[in-house]
């Protein structure tokens, strides 16, 4: 149990759930500790009852009481086993609840900064496997370790009320159940379940990153690679298994065997100390049948503890996650409506791996409707300073303002702000009506339908089977690039955010495509304030300003015309761009 109050020292996913659902939890282990002991007790008095009956008392009355506790320890162990089942499962689903709300809140916070720290398969590995292994913390180990910690008292308590040496014996054949026997499981088998949750984790990776780049293994020839890559963690995870099944199996034998002298030892000591009297000999079956109910609860305790590494990971994993997200900003309300100007004041920015600045006291002022182009070399700060304008990233000196207000104090406004149309935009694996509604949950078929007439797709759309209803299939994988672009513009149109970001949209398309999707993106948009992210000149006529972004600084400002007739250099550019 190496490290387990470190592991809860600054802990803000086990412990705080703890103590928020603490009376649901004592329920859970009360419910939990009367269902065995109901199981025992029912043992108890069934020993009894068989052991006296068979004496054939003269009266019913003899034994009539304890007919009447075998019946209600009867109802009472599967109703206790039922609401403990039931509490616990409430319990753990109101906890599990309270974690993904809490994960998939902290992933949307800050999902680019996410994205640069965690691969694709780590974050599914999050998603996926360390939520679930903290769901099982306290379904296969917490509850049983404490209900069996609390039978294991009442059991050695009860004993020593007959005799205090017997107590000590059985403390202490019990002890290697509830104690000896899981250390030495967390310490010998520990290892192996924590190398085989990093190999699965890795596995998540790897996969993942393969079938992300599946069509370049085919493509390439390299289908045997392709599988090869994947075969060595798969065989990993399968010795691993193996060996685990071989020491679980070995270690229920020790635990079985146990129970066994305890049995006997019961048994022993019942005949021992109940040979008084023909009366007191019924306790002997009494007292061994009671031991075996109670030692299924002890026997499932060492599986639990050794299952604590990983565990643990899971949760230093989750704190980590919370560890490297931003601190929450109060934020500030905004109407979108009032929106006059986006300054970035003096601003620099270096990312922490890396002490060579992005970006050098950049001074920038974009004001309501203006059209600007921001072009410049691969590397030298334009996507960067996307991040720093929706706030994804913040300055290392200098502020971003928009109404002279801190953009990281309107995050909760940011999708009402900012329309964002990048490279790649993402469809969801839903039909054409919920991937353009995406821009805004409250739009009407109409509206849709709209803003897909608006994008020049009404016609596409209308020839497809079902419609606006059609499944556009994972990743929009039904549609050309130039078509998944135009629907993501049917989605900004929809969104109405007052600030629209263009982030090389067309550079996956060809030039007529292109052309195309400029024209009616700048045409649709014509109200809108525009930031234009292009490494060509393509369309640059459609905005009234460009800024030139070389080495972290702005080169060149001004007008694209005029910048053609004064700026050798713009000229030089945009000749060349055009193949003149």
């Amino acid at each position: 149990m190496k490290g387990f109050f470190d592991t809860f020292k600054h802990d803000s996913w086990v412990m705080p759930y703890l103590r928020k659902y603490r009376f649901l939890l004592a329920t859970v282990l009360l419910l939990g500790f009367f269902t065995t002991f109901t199981g025992s007790a029912l043992m108890f008095t069934s020993g009894y009852l068989i052991s006296r009956a068979a004496q054939h008392p003269f009266n019913i009355m003899l034994i009539y009481a304890t007919i009447v506790l075998v019946r209600a320890f009867g109802i009472a162990r599967p109703s206790f086993k039922y609401a403990e089942r039931l509490t616990s499962h409430n319990w753990v689903l109101r906890i599990v609840s309270d974690f993904r709300k809490k994960l998939y809140q902290s992933v949307e916070r800050d999902a680019v900064a996410i994205r640069q720290r965690h691969q694709t398969g780590d974050i599914l590995g999050l998603l996926a496997e360390d939520i679930n292994h903290i769901e099982n913390l306290y379904l296969r180990t917490v509850f049983p370790l404490i209900v069996g910690w609390l039978l294991y008292l009442f059991v050695v308590i009860a004993l020593g009320t007959f005799s205090w040496a017997f107590a000590g014996l059985m403390a202490l054949l019990l002890g290697v159940i509830v104690i000896l026997i899981p250390l030495l499981s967390v310490s010998l088998n520990g290892a192996r379940e924590f190398r085989q949750k990093k190999t699965q984790q890795r596995l998540y990776t790897s996969m993942t990153d393969a079938v992300l780049g599946v069509s370049d293994w085919m493509i390439s020839g390299r289908e045997k690679d392709f599988l090869d890559k994947q075969s060595g963690p798969l065989s990993e995870m399968r010795d691993l298994q193996t060996a685990d099944n071989k020491f679980q199996w070995w270690r229920n034998l020790l635990v079985q065997l146990i129970i066994g002298v305890i049995a006997v030892a019961m048994i022993y000591w019942a005949g021992s100390y109940f040979q008084t009297s023909h009366l007191a000999l019924n306790w002997i079956a009494a007292f061994v049948l009671a031991i075996f109910p109670a030692t299924d609860a002890f026997a499932s305790i060492p599986q639990g503890v050794s299952e604590w590494p990983v565990y643990q990971d899971s949760i230093k994993r989750v704190n980590r996650l919370d560890a490297n997200l931003t601190v929450p900003v109060e934020q500030t309300h905004l109407d979108v409506n009032a929106f006059e100007s986006l300054k970035l004041t003096h601003v620099d920015f270096s990312y922490a791996d890396s002490p060579t600045p992005v970006l050098t006291d950049i001074d920038w002022t974009i004001h309501r409707g203006d059209k600007v182009a921001l072009l410049g070399p691969s590397g030298t700060g334009k996507s960067t300073l996307l991040k720093l304008v929706l706030g994804d990233e913040t300055p290392t000196n200098g502020t971003v303002t928009l109404n002279d207000v801190s953009i990281d104090k309107l995050q909760v406004e940011r999708g009402k702000l900012f329309g964002v149309l990048d490279q790649q935009p993402y469809l969801f694996n839903t039909t054409i009506l919920n991937n353009v509604r995406l821009g805004n949950l409250d739009a009407t078929d109409d509206e849709v339908r709209a803003a897909i007439k608006a994008v020049e797709l009404d016609s596409l759309v209308d020839s497809l089977p079902s419609g606006m209803n059609t499944m556009v299939e994972e990743a929009g994988a039904r549609f050309s690039g130039g078509e998944r672009q135009r629907f993501a513009l049917a989605r900004i149109l929809l969104q109405d955010a007052p600030i629209i970001i263009l982030d090389e949209p067309t550079v996956s398309l060809d030039p007529i495509t292109e052309h195309e999707l400029l024209n009616t993106t700048f045409d649709l948009l014509k109200d809108k304030t525009i930031i234009w992210v292009t490494h060509h000149l393509e369309g640059i006529t459609h905005v009234n300003t460009v800024r030139f972004l070389e080495q972290g600084q702005f080169e060149m400002i001004g007008d694209p015309h005029d910048l053609y007739q004064t700026s050798d250099r713009f000229r030089s550019l945009y000749n060349l761009d055009k193949g003149l």
